[in-house]
């Protein structure tokens, strides 16, 4: 591949070098000519907009590393390490030393690459965690986290992130993205729309949340019309705050109509105490997204299923822990006949369906549901999206077989690319790393014969997927 700014055409060696996991020529062009420099869209995040906003320093690299970190507990669970000193009251330098004496037993695990990416690119530290290495790499990095550019924004605006979409509830009023918007100039930080706690009326604390809504709001949501109306004045607003995106946790989805009469029946016997059966559920749930949906769609927004997680399966540790603390496994129930009845209907409505990405934390669903998106692809170029691969899925593995699936059953250079799913600042690397694995893929490409060693195609590809597409497709512009 010839460029003006030719990459080197030796592999470099040695662990996490400048052309790790670039194995052929056309890779390292693509990278280091291409991907590597690259601005970030993070375009689904579950980073704080209040802890953005405060921008306060971290206390220690414990608190920066471990704090809500579920990928890492996990590990640690399986290398023996007591609960105390994973997310009980351990000292933070023993819940560390305990990362610590676990991360040389994860070498295979793209943990073990993403710890030292992060070691090596935010602190200037290339030595290898270990028990033996621990207490030097704790003092340099606490050292390094109380410079002036080791806050939160500072972390975010010197990995080259231009918009942050944090995921939000309809109920929560946007203060914190509002004053962000006033003083920060480096980078945006916008809502996203996840009403979870609107579809999810079996959960216990849903007639709170309703009461929370209708305080936001100024207006009754005591009936189900109301609550629909208060739902699309809520996108109005998320809209007027910079929103473009809804997200939704469907870990089963099924489909059951019903009529106006029935949801009302059905939102007043929940609001009332009763108890509400498993079709209720599901016929409340289906009317209640079919109309989100439309919103969605009049506002030019995309929409964002997240399907099939299996949540909580340790009971014992919910009750200790509560969600989202490392106890979630991936659903295998039948997807196809329910989404695509969802999808048709909204596509028969008035406003069609809007720009979708399907993300499923099953890969044994991708080819199912590459095959449904086409069939709704229309009008905007990649308008539907197989979801860069997700939680289980964004290892080397799990992003090489969504590429693989996705060229072979669409069109790979229309993706929108890679995002954190995080709750970590430090986890722009994984935007390095799927960079890499992409390059590596589509070298592949080239040295089989495949495509072309065209560094005009190949070279705007790849900045397309790293970031063109996801400013296009999602309205930013040039972000």
């Amino acid at each position: 591949m010839n460029t003006q700014n030719e990459a080197p055409k030796t592999a470099q060696k040695g662990f996490l070098n400048d052309d790790f996991l670039l194995s052929t020529d056309t890779a390292r062009t693509l990278f280091h000519n291409h991907a590597r420099h690259m601005p970030i869209i993070d375009y689904h995040c579950h980073l704080d907009p209040q802890e953005i906003y405060e921008d306060r320093p971290f206390a220690n690299l414990t608190e920066a590393w471990l704090y809500g970190d579920h990928y890492k507990w996990r590990l640690m669970r399986a290398n023996g390490i007591a609960e105390e000193r994973i997310t009980g009251s351990a000292p933070d330098y023993g819940r560390f030393l305990a990362w610590a004496e676990t991360v040389p037993r994860t070498v295979g695990n793209p943990l073990y690459s993403w710890t030292h990416l992060e070691l090596r690119r935010f602190f200037g530290i290339d030595t290898p965690l270990s028990e033996r290495t621990a207490p030097e790499i704790w003092e340099r990095a606490n050292e390094r986290l109380q410079e002036s550019d080791f806050t939160r924004r500072a972390l975010i605006a010197k990995s080259n992130v231009k918009i942050v979409c944090t995921t939000d509830d309809p109920a929560d009023d946007l203060e914190y993205h509002r004053l962000l918007a006033e003083e920060e100039q480096r980078f945006a930080v916008l809502p996203t729309f996840r009403p979870d706690k609107a579809l999810n009326i079996d959960a216990p604390g849903f007639p709170d949340w309703i009461a929370k809504l209708e305080a936001v709001c100024g207006r009754s949501a005591s009936t189900f019309a109301e609550l629909s109306e208060r739902l699309g004045e809520r996108v109005k607003f998320f809209h007027e705050r910079g929103g473009r995106l809804s997200d939704h946790a469907l870990d089963t989805l099924k489909y059951e109509e019903a009529d106006e009469d029935e949801l009302e029946r059905i939102y007043a016997k929940r609001l009332s105490g009763g108890e509400l059966s498993e079709s209720e559920i599901v016929r409340y749930r289906t009317e209640l997204l079919t109309r989100l949906i439309a919103f969605y769609a009049k506002q030019g927004w995309t929409m964002q299923l997240h399907i099939h997680a299996y949540r909580n399966n340790n009971t014992p540790m919910f009750r200790k822990l509560g969600p989202d603390t490392g106890f979630d496994a991936l659903n295998d129930l039948p997807l196809t006949q329910s989404l695509s009845r969802l999808l048709d209907r909204a596509e028969s409505g008035p406003e069609g369906l809007p720009k979708t990405i399907l993300y499923s934390l099953n890969p044994g669903d991708y080819p199912a549901l590459l095959a449904l998106m086409g069939c709704y692809q229309r009008d905007i170029p990649g308008k539907m999206q197989l979801g860069s691969g997700w939680w289980y899925n964004d290892t080397r593995d799990g992003m090489r077989r969504q590429l693989t699936l996705l060229a072979d059953n669409g069109l790979l250079p229309r993706f929108v690319g890679m995002l954190t799913d995080s709750r970590s600042f430090l986890s722009y690397t994984r935007h390095e790393y799927f960079r890499r694995v992409l390059c590596e893929w589509i070298g592949e490409l080239a040295a089989r014969g495949e495509a072309p060693d065209d560094a005009e195609l190949l070279g705007r590809i790849t900045e397309d997927i790293a970031y063109g597409n996801a400013a296009s497709y999602f309205g930013f512009g040039k972000a």
